[in-house]
């Protein structure tokens, strides 16, 4: 399989990944925005425009964020301040933790990034009795 390139990852596949994680619902916000939720805790969502989101050039805010949970502040600054990624944070994200993405841009991955970044996301927020479950039947050593 030398030579074939990872498919690149869609905004479907974010739809997907999430609900393919144990004990997933999704909710929906004020304008119909899926929540993924673990437990009650969100780990991804679809972000409505807001003024901390703006293109630079133009000051219209993002259409298109979707919101990942991180683990801790370190995880997050590895991913937001690797140039190589599309994730970014705003000053109304300090001190959260969670990376930012916009749809638009989620192409810069391919999908396994994605589903690893859904998974992290999910590990942030599950129990530590669904963590250390899901770790367990994956074959990842605990934490």
């Amino acid at each position: 399989m030398s030579g074939v390139a990872p498919r690149r990852a869609r905004v479907e596949d974010v739809h997907e990944l999430a609900t393919g994680m144990p004990h997933v619902t999704v909710v929906h916000g004020t304008r119909g925005n899926p929540v993924y939720q673990v437990g009650r805790k969100s780990f991804v969502f679809f972000r409505t425009p807001r003024p901390d989101a703006r293109d630079p050039e133009t000051g219209e805010r993002y259409p298109d964020v979707i919101v990942f949970w991180v683990d801790s502040e370190e995880d997050k600054l590895a991913l937001v301040q690797d140039p190589g990624t599309p994730f970014f944070t705003t000053a109304h994200f300090d001190g959260h933790p969670s990376v930012l993405l916009r749809a638009s841009r989620i192409g810069e991955l391919d999908r396994a990034e994605l589903a690893e970044i859904v998974q992290d996301a999910w590990l942030a927020q599950a129990s530590a009795r669904r963590r250390a479950a899901w770790l367990a039947e994956h074959g990842v050593g605990g934490s």
